[in-house]
Protein backbone atom coordinates (compact mmCIF):
# COMPACT_ATOMS: atom_id res chain seq x y z
CA UNK A 1 0.00 0.00 0.00
CA UNK A 2 1.11 3.65 -1.01
CA UNK A 3 1.81 6.37 1.75
CA UNK A 4 -0.42 9.03 1.09
CA UNK A 5 1.62 12.86 1.50
CA UNK A 6 1.77 14.03 4.68
CA UNK A 7 -0.09 17.37 3.87
CA UNK A 8 -2.94 17.24 1.64
CA UNK A 9 -5.06 20.73 0.86
CA UNK A 10 -9.13 20.07 1.49
CA UNK A 11 -11.84 22.82 0.66
CA UNK A 12 -13.66 23.84 3.15
CA UNK A 13 -16.55 26.36 2.51
CA UNK A 14 -15.50 29.53 1.28
CA UNK A 15 -12.03 29.03 2.06
CA UNK A 16 -9.03 26.26 2.27
CA UNK A 17 -7.93 24.60 5.24
CA UNK A 18 -4.82 22.25 5.83
CA UNK A 19 -5.22 19.04 7.34
CA UNK A 20 -2.35 16.79 8.06
CA UNK A 21 -1.85 13.15 7.66
CA UNK A 22 1.08 10.60 8.04
CA UNK A 23 1.01 6.94 7.33
CA UNK A 24 0.84 4.62 10.68
CA UNK A 25 0.88 1.30 9.90
CA UNK A 26 -0.42 1.76 6.55
CA UNK A 27 -3.57 3.69 7.93
CA UNK A 28 -4.27 7.63 8.01
CA UNK A 29 -3.97 9.51 11.13
CA UNK A 30 -4.52 12.77 11.76
CA UNK A 31 -1.23 15.26 12.88
CA UNK A 32 -1.53 17.79 15.63
CA UNK A 33 -1.62 21.21 13.84
CA UNK A 34 1.36 23.94 14.65
CA UNK A 35 -0.51 25.24 17.34
CA UNK A 36 -0.86 22.37 19.48
CA UNK A 37 2.91 20.99 19.34
CA UNK A 38 5.74 22.36 21.52
CA UNK A 39 8.77 23.67 19.61
CA UNK A 40 12.00 21.37 20.49
CA UNK A 41 14.26 24.38 20.06
CA UNK A 42 14.47 27.11 17.06
CA UNK A 43 16.79 26.97 14.36
CA UNK A 44 17.97 29.73 12.45
CA UNK A 45 16.09 30.55 9.28
CA UNK A 46 19.30 30.93 6.54
CA UNK A 47 20.80 27.65 7.79
CA UNK A 48 23.68 28.16 9.84
CA UNK A 49 24.39 25.81 12.75
CA UNK A 50 22.77 28.33 15.26
CA UNK A 51 20.15 27.17 17.97
CA UNK A 52 18.09 28.77 20.79
CA UNK A 53 15.63 27.27 23.54
CA UNK A 54 13.34 30.00 23.19
CA UNK A 55 12.36 31.93 20.20
CA UNK A 56 13.85 34.59 19.16
CA UNK A 57 15.38 37.10 15.75
CA UNK A 58 18.56 36.98 13.92
CA UNK A 59 20.65 39.58 13.06
CA UNK A 60 18.41 40.70 9.90
CA UNK A 61 15.32 40.48 12.12
CA UNK A 62 13.87 37.43 11.33
CA UNK A 63 12.00 34.88 13.24
CA UNK A 64 14.27 31.61 13.98
CA UNK A 65 12.23 28.65 13.03
CA UNK A 66 10.65 25.74 15.29
CA UNK A 67 11.43 22.56 15.34
CA UNK A 68 9.18 19.71 16.17
CA UNK A 69 9.37 16.20 17.33
CA UNK A 70 8.05 14.87 14.38
CA UNK A 71 9.67 17.57 12.36
CA UNK A 72 11.46 14.75 9.46
CA UNK A 73 13.67 17.94 8.53
CA UNK A 74 15.27 18.30 11.96
CA UNK A 75 18.90 16.99 11.51
CA UNK A 76 19.65 14.26 13.53
CA UNK A 77 22.70 15.61 15.33
CA UNK A 78 20.41 18.77 16.26
CA UNK A 79 18.51 16.45 19.08
CA UNK A 80 20.09 16.82 22.37
CA UNK A 81 19.96 12.55 22.62
CA UNK A 82 22.12 10.33 23.64
CA UNK A 83 24.77 9.32 20.72
CA UNK A 84 24.85 6.06 19.06
CA UNK A 85 26.37 3.49 21.10
CA UNK A 86 26.56 5.28 24.31
CA UNK A 87 24.38 3.87 26.88
CA UNK A 88 24.47 7.01 28.89
CA UNK A 89 22.07 10.17 28.20
CA UNK A 90 23.12 13.71 27.40
CA UNK A 91 22.57 16.78 29.85
CA UNK A 92 23.20 19.17 27.62
CA UNK A 93 26.60 20.83 25.52
CA UNK A 94 29.13 22.80 27.07
CA UNK A 95 31.46 25.19 25.53
CA UNK A 96 35.15 23.83 24.08
CA UNK A 97 36.88 26.62 25.45
CA UNK A 98 35.82 26.25 28.93
CA UNK A 99 33.49 29.84 28.99
CA UNK A 100 30.21 29.49 30.77
CA UNK A 101 28.21 28.83 27.77
CA UNK A 102 25.88 25.55 27.68
CA UNK A 103 23.54 24.78 25.01
CA UNK A 104 20.73 21.79 24.94
CA UNK A 105 21.75 21.09 21.53
CA UNK A 106 24.90 20.40 19.62
CA UNK A 107 26.44 23.64 17.91
CA UNK A 108 29.85 25.16 17.11
CA UNK A 109 31.79 28.27 18.71
CA UNK A 110 32.97 31.16 16.75
CA UNK A 111 36.05 29.07 16.18
CA UNK A 112 33.92 26.29 14.62
CA UNK A 113 34.82 24.10 17.45
CA UNK A 114 31.95 21.58 18.26
CA UNK A 115 30.58 21.97 21.63
CA UNK A 116 31.38 19.25 24.23
CA UNK A 117 28.74 16.98 25.50
CA UNK A 118 28.33 16.49 29.21
CA UNK A 119 26.76 13.10 29.97
CA UNK A 120 24.12 12.28 33.40
CA UNK A 121 26.65 10.71 35.60
CA UNK A 122 28.79 13.38 34.81
CA UNK A 123 27.34 16.36 36.68
CA UNK A 124 27.53 15.22 40.52
CA UNK A 125 26.72 16.91 43.37
CA UNK A 126 29.13 15.29 45.73
CA UNK A 127 31.95 17.75 44.74
CA UNK A 128 33.64 14.98 42.31
CA UNK A 129 35.39 15.41 39.28
CA UNK A 130 34.56 12.24 36.92
CA UNK A 131 36.85 11.33 34.15
CA UNK A 132 37.13 9.08 31.35
CA UNK A 133 39.57 5.68 31.34
CA UNK A 134 40.64 7.31 28.24
CA UNK A 135 41.06 11.13 29.30
CA UNK A 136 42.71 9.73 32.58
CA UNK A 137 45.61 7.81 30.10
CA UNK A 138 45.49 10.95 27.90
CA UNK A 139 46.63 13.45 30.44
CA UNK A 140 48.84 11.35 32.32
CA UNK A 141 47.15 11.44 35.10
CA UNK A 142 49.11 9.49 38.10
CA UNK A 143 48.19 8.88 41.66
CA UNK A 144 49.97 8.09 45.35
CA UNK A 145 49.13 7.00 48.70
CA UNK A 146 49.84 9.28 51.51
CA UNK A 147 52.24 7.83 53.90
CA UNK A 148 54.04 8.68 57.14
CA UNK A 149 57.46 9.67 56.76
CA UNK A 150 60.42 11.49 58.82
CA UNK A 151 60.67 15.25 57.17
CA UNK A 152 64.23 16.37 56.59
CA UNK A 153 64.57 19.91 56.18
CA UNK A 154 67.62 21.67 55.26
CA UNK A 155 67.32 25.60 56.60
CA UNK A 156 70.36 26.90 54.36
CA UNK A 157 71.80 30.58 55.32
CA UNK A 158 75.16 31.95 54.35
CA UNK A 159 77.80 33.42 57.23
CA UNK A 160 81.30 34.07 58.36
CA UNK A 161 83.81 32.70 60.29
CA UNK A 162 84.72 34.28 63.65
CA UNK A 163 87.41 33.34 66.25
CA UNK A 164 86.17 31.41 69.13
CA UNK A 165 86.57 35.14 71.83
CA UNK A 166 87.49 32.20 75.10
CA UNK A 167 90.40 31.24 72.46
CA UNK A 168 92.29 34.49 72.42
CA UNK A 169 94.69 35.85 75.04
CA UNK A 170 96.77 39.43 75.28
CA UNK A 171 99.89 40.06 76.82
CA UNK A 172 100.02 43.73 78.56
CA UNK A 173 101.69 45.55 81.26
CA UNK A 174 100.01 46.36 84.88
CA UNK A 175 103.08 48.43 85.32
CA UNK A 176 105.20 51.08 83.62
CA UNK A 177 107.91 48.67 81.86
CA UNK A 178 110.44 49.40 79.18
CA UNK A 179 110.85 46.54 76.00
CA UNK A 180 114.32 45.55 75.81
CA UNK A 181 114.33 43.21 73.21
CA UNK A 182 111.74 40.91 71.37
CA UNK A 183 112.01 37.71 69.58
CA UNK A 184 111.85 37.30 65.98
CA UNK A 185 108.11 37.01 66.11
CA UNK A 186 105.75 38.80 63.63
CA UNK A 187 101.71 39.26 62.87
CA UNK A 188 100.83 35.73 61.53
CA UNK A 189 103.21 33.36 63.32
CA UNK A 190 102.24 30.29 64.77
CA UNK A 191 103.34 30.13 68.64
CA UNK A 192 103.50 27.49 71.25
CA UNK A 193 102.74 27.58 74.67
CA UNK A 194 105.68 29.17 76.49
CA UNK A 195 107.81 30.37 73.88
CA UNK A 196 109.45 33.44 74.67
CA UNK A 197 108.50 36.61 72.97
CA UNK A 198 110.13 39.66 75.03
CA UNK A 199 112.42 40.80 77.41
CA UNK A 200 111.11 43.88 79.57
CA UNK A 201 112.14 45.86 82.49
CA UNK A 202 110.09 47.28 85.32
CA UNK A 203 111.29 49.17 88.15
CA UNK A 204 107.76 48.19 89.93
CA UNK A 205 108.81 44.46 89.38
CA UNK A 206 112.10 44.70 90.38
CA UNK A 207 110.95 46.08 93.25
CA UNK A 208 108.45 43.38 94.26
CA UNK A 209 111.31 40.84 93.17
CA UNK A 210 113.81 41.96 95.82
CA UNK A 211 111.18 42.15 98.76
CA UNK A 212 110.37 38.66 97.97
CA UNK A 213 113.85 37.00 97.89
CA UNK A 214 114.70 39.29 101.18
CA UNK A 215 111.45 37.62 103.12
CA UNK A 216 112.31 34.58 101.74
CA UNK A 217 116.34 34.45 102.62
CA UNK A 218 115.91 36.10 105.73
CA UNK A 219 116.97 34.30 108.67
CA UNK A 220 114.49 35.20 111.07
CA UNK A 221 110.92 34.81 108.98
CA UNK A 222 113.12 32.75 105.74
CA UNK A 223 111.51 29.40 107.13
CA UNK A 224 108.46 30.30 107.83
CA UNK A 225 105.83 30.37 104.24
CA UNK A 226 103.78 32.47 105.84
CA UNK A 227 105.72 35.22 105.97
CA UNK A 228 106.97 35.24 101.82
CA UNK A 229 103.19 34.72 100.91
CA UNK A 230 102.19 38.88 100.37
CA UNK A 231 105.24 39.45 98.71
CA UNK A 232 104.91 36.46 96.24
CA UNK A 233 101.38 37.40 95.54
CA UNK A 234 102.65 40.98 94.42
CA UNK A 235 104.84 39.52 92.03
CA UNK A 236 101.14 37.51 90.59
CA UNK A 237 99.68 40.60 90.75
CA UNK A 238 102.15 42.27 88.19
CA UNK A 239 101.42 39.38 86.16
CA UNK A 240 105.29 38.29 86.03
CA UNK A 241 104.88 35.02 84.77
CA UNK A 242 104.98 31.57 87.08
CA UNK A 243 108.47 30.00 85.65
CA UNK A 244 110.15 33.19 86.37
CA UNK A 245 109.11 33.07 89.97
CA UNK A 246 109.94 29.47 90.46
CA UNK A 247 113.48 30.24 88.74
CA UNK A 248 114.07 33.28 91.39
CA UNK A 249 113.44 30.93 94.11
CA UNK A 250 115.88 28.60 92.97
CA UNK A 251 118.51 30.63 92.40
CA UNK A 252 117.61 33.06 94.62
CA UNK A 253 118.52 35.88 92.14
CA UNK A 254 116.24 38.76 91.14
CA UNK A 255 116.70 39.29 87.61
CA UNK A 256 117.37 42.87 85.56
CA UNK A 257 114.55 42.01 82.91
CA UNK A 258 111.69 39.55 82.96
CA UNK A 259 110.96 36.79 80.35
CA UNK A 260 107.38 36.90 78.88
CA UNK A 261 106.48 34.06 76.71
CA UNK A 262 103.01 33.02 75.01
CA UNK A 263 100.17 31.87 77.53
CA UNK A 264 98.89 29.20 74.87
CA UNK A 265 99.30 27.51 71.42
CA UNK A 266 98.13 30.15 68.22
CA UNK A 267 98.83 32.66 66.44
CA UNK A 268 99.64 36.13 66.42
CA UNK A 269 97.13 38.79 65.62
CA UNK A 270 98.57 41.41 66.67
CA UNK A 271 102.52 42.85 67.78
CA UNK A 272 102.58 46.05 68.99
CA UNK A 273 105.91 45.37 71.49
CA UNK A 274 109.07 47.55 69.67
CA UNK A 275 112.25 47.19 71.51
CA UNK A 276 113.16 49.95 73.43
CA UNK A 277 109.53 51.52 73.58
CA UNK A 278 107.76 52.58 76.67
CA UNK A 279 104.96 50.52 78.13
CA UNK A 280 102.25 52.35 79.92
CA UNK A 281 99.89 49.87 81.96
CA UNK A 282 97.19 48.72 79.79
CA UNK A 283 98.96 48.94 76.64
CA UNK A 284 98.60 45.55 74.67
CA UNK A 285 102.19 44.06 73.63
CA UNK A 286 100.93 40.70 71.50
CA UNK A 287 97.49 39.48 70.75
CA UNK A 288 97.19 35.34 70.36
CA UNK A 289 94.37 33.53 69.54
CA UNK A 290 93.79 29.36 69.54
CA UNK A 291 92.40 28.55 66.03
CA UNK A 292 91.98 25.28 66.87
CA UNK A 293 88.45 25.73 67.22
CA UNK A 294 86.25 28.36 65.40
CA UNK A 295 83.05 29.99 65.08
CA UNK A 296 80.68 30.08 61.92
CA UNK A 297 77.98 33.03 62.62
CA UNK A 298 75.38 32.20 60.65
CA UNK A 299 72.41 34.39 59.79
CA UNK A 300 69.08 32.63 59.19
CA UNK A 301 66.06 34.15 58.07
CA UNK A 302 63.59 34.62 60.45
CA UNK A 303 61.02 32.06 58.77
CA UNK A 304 63.15 29.50 59.55
CA UNK A 305 63.73 30.54 63.10
CA UNK A 306 61.39 27.70 63.97
CA UNK A 307 63.05 24.94 62.90
CA UNK A 308 66.40 25.45 64.09
CA UNK A 309 67.13 24.71 67.96
CA UNK A 310 70.61 24.39 70.11
CA UNK A 311 72.32 21.19 68.91
CA UNK A 312 71.54 20.33 65.67
CA UNK A 313 73.97 19.60 62.88
CA UNK A 314 75.45 21.77 60.47
CA UNK A 315 77.47 21.28 57.35
CA UNK A 316 79.70 24.55 56.50
CA UNK A 317 80.90 25.21 53.28
CA UNK A 318 83.80 27.36 52.30
CA UNK A 319 83.63 29.40 49.43
CA UNK A 320 87.08 29.33 49.08
CA UNK A 321 87.65 25.40 49.18
CA UNK A 322 85.22 23.50 47.16
CA UNK A 323 84.23 20.48 47.63
CA UNK A 324 85.49 20.71 51.18
CA UNK A 325 82.78 20.44 54.50
CA UNK A 326 83.01 20.92 57.84
CA UNK A 327 80.44 19.56 60.34
CA UNK A 328 79.43 21.42 63.62
CA UNK A 329 76.38 21.77 65.95
CA UNK A 330 74.52 24.45 67.38
CA UNK A 331 75.68 25.89 70.20
CA UNK A 332 73.90 29.18 70.68
CA UNK A 333 70.52 30.76 68.38
CA UNK A 334 71.13 34.57 69.11
CA UNK A 335 67.94 36.05 70.91
CA UNK A 336 67.77 39.21 68.58
CA UNK A 337 66.27 39.93 64.98
CA UNK A 338 68.15 42.02 63.16
CA UNK A 339 65.57 44.80 61.93
CA UNK A 340 67.37 45.54 58.66
CA UNK A 341 67.84 41.84 56.92
CA UNK A 342 65.45 39.88 59.15
CA UNK A 343 67.68 37.08 60.43
CA UNK A 344 68.87 35.92 63.54
CA UNK A 345 72.43 34.97 64.18
CA UNK A 346 73.42 31.41 65.06
CA UNK A 347 76.92 30.34 66.30
CA UNK A 348 78.28 27.14 65.14
CA UNK A 349 81.29 25.89 66.46
CA UNK A 350 83.38 24.09 64.15
CA UNK A 351 86.71 22.14 65.06
CA UNK A 352 89.57 23.54 62.58
CA UNK A 353 92.96 21.04 63.32
CA UNK A 354 94.62 22.62 59.78
CA UNK A 355 93.80 26.18 59.89
CA UNK A 356 91.87 26.37 56.68
CA UNK A 357 89.15 28.16 58.10
CA UNK A 358 90.16 32.03 58.91
CA UNK A 359 88.43 35.08 60.51
CA UNK A 360 86.09 36.71 58.56
CA UNK A 361 85.69 33.90 55.40
CA UNK A 362 82.38 33.51 53.87
CA UNK A 363 80.74 30.12 53.97
CA UNK A 364 77.55 28.79 53.35
CA UNK A 365 75.57 26.98 56.09
CA UNK A 366 73.08 23.64 55.73
CA UNK A 367 71.07 23.50 58.93
CA UNK A 368 69.80 19.33 59.09
CA UNK A 369 66.45 20.21 61.17
CA UNK A 370 65.19 16.48 60.32
CA UNK A 371 62.80 15.09 63.31
CA UNK A 372 62.49 11.74 64.10
CA UNK A 373 58.98 11.77 64.34
CA UNK A 374 57.22 9.91 61.30
CA UNK A 375 54.00 12.59 60.25
CA UNK A 376 51.44 12.13 57.32
CA UNK A 377 53.47 13.36 54.21
CA UNK A 378 52.51 13.64 50.43
CA UNK A 379 54.71 14.67 47.56
CA UNK A 380 55.29 18.12 47.17
CA UNK A 381 53.81 17.60 43.21
CA UNK A 382 50.58 17.28 44.56
CA UNK A 383 49.30 20.25 46.23
CA UNK A 384 47.68 22.88 44.45
CA UNK A 385 48.75 26.40 46.33
CA UNK A 386 47.30 29.87 45.52
CA UNK A 387 48.89 31.37 48.35
CA UNK A 388 45.43 31.51 50.69
CA UNK A 389 44.42 28.52 50.25
CA UNK A 390 46.00 24.93 49.52
CA UNK A 391 44.16 21.73 48.33
CA UNK A 392 45.11 18.43 46.86
CA UNK A 393 43.31 15.79 44.57
CA UNK A 394 41.59 12.42 46.32
CA UNK A 395 41.65 9.78 44.30
CA UNK A 396 38.36 8.09 44.93
CA UNK A 397 38.97 5.25 42.22
CA UNK A 398 36.48 4.82 39.39
CA UNK A 399 37.63 8.06 37.33
CA UNK A 400 36.49 9.97 40.16
CA UNK A 401 38.48 12.83 42.03
CA UNK A 402 38.07 14.67 44.54
CA UNK A 403 39.44 18.53 45.37
CA UNK A 404 39.85 18.57 49.01
CA UNK A 405 41.48 21.44 50.89
CA UNK A 406 44.54 21.28 53.31
CA UNK A 407 46.93 22.55 56.19
CA UNK A 408 50.12 22.07 55.40
CA UNK A 409 53.38 22.00 57.77
CA UNK A 410 57.17 21.46 56.99
CA UNK A 411 58.43 20.76 53.49
CA UNK A 412 61.66 19.19 52.84
CA UNK A 413 62.90 15.88 50.52
CA UNK A 414 60.24 16.43 47.90
CA UNK A 415 57.28 15.85 50.40
CA UNK A 416 55.41 18.14 52.20
CA UNK A 417 53.52 17.67 55.98
CA UNK A 418 50.09 17.21 55.95
CA UNK A 419 48.69 18.38 59.27
CA UNK A 420 44.72 18.29 58.44
CA UNK A 421 42.69 17.23 55.62
CA UNK A 422 43.82 13.82 54.90
CA UNK A 423 43.72 10.32 56.54
CA UNK A 424 46.14 7.11 56.37
CA UNK A 425 45.58 4.69 53.63
CA UNK A 426 44.04 7.55 50.85
CA UNK A 427 45.70 8.64 47.67
CA UNK A 428 46.42 11.81 45.90
CA UNK A 429 46.71 13.12 42.49
CA UNK A 430 50.72 13.38 42.07
CA UNK A 431 50.47 14.48 38.37
CA UNK A 432 48.30 16.18 35.99
CA UNK A 433 46.49 17.45 39.01
CA UNK A 434 46.16 21.34 37.11
CA UNK A 435 43.95 19.40 33.96
CA UNK A 436 42.07 18.00 36.80
CA UNK A 437 41.84 21.12 38.99
CA UNK A 438 40.49 23.14 35.84
CA UNK A 439 37.95 20.86 35.09
CA UNK A 440 36.49 20.98 38.81
CA UNK A 441 36.76 24.75 38.05
CA UNK A 442 35.22 24.82 35.11
CA UNK A 443 32.22 22.38 36.26
CA UNK A 444 31.68 24.80 38.67
CA UNK A 445 31.35 27.86 36.91
CA UNK A 446 29.01 26.08 34.47
CA UNK A 447 26.65 24.80 37.41
CA UNK A 448 27.07 28.70 38.60
CA UNK A 449 26.75 30.04 35.53
CA UNK A 450 23.00 27.44 35.41
CA UNK A 451 21.80 28.42 38.50
CA UNK A 452 22.30 32.26 38.47
CA UNK A 453 20.87 32.37 34.49
CA UNK A 454 17.01 30.48 35.68
CA UNK A 455 15.52 27.55 33.91
CA UNK A 456 14.77 29.80 31.07
CA UNK A 457 17.75 31.25 30.84
CA UNK A 458 20.42 28.24 31.48
CA UNK A 459 20.42 26.89 28.06
CA UNK A 460 19.34 29.33 25.93
CA UNK A 461 20.21 32.23 23.59
CA UNK A 462 23.86 30.90 22.13
CA UNK A 463 25.05 31.06 19.22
Amino acid sequence: MKTLPLLTTVALGCGLALVGYGSLNGTFAPRASAADRTPLYYRDPSGAPLWSAAPKKDDRGRDYLPVYDDDQATPARAKPQQQAGSPRKILYYRNPMGLPDTSPVPKKDSMGMDYIPVYEGDDTDDGTVRLSPGKIQRTGVKSEPVERRAIRVLVKAPGTIQLDERRVSVIAMRAESFVQKVADVTTGVRVKAGQPLMEVYSSAVASAAAEYLATITSKVVGGVETYGRGSRQRLVNLDVPEPVIAEMEKTRVAPVTISWSAPRDGIVLERSAIEGMRANPGDVLFRIADTSVVWALVDVAERDLGTVAVGQSVAVRARSFPGWTFTGKIAIVYPQVNRDTRTVRVRVELANPDAMLLPDMYVDAEIDTADAALVLTVPDSSVLDTGSRQAVLVDKGDGRFEPREVKLGRRGGGYIEVRDGLADGEAVVTSANFLIDAESNLKAALKGFAESAGPGHAMGDHK
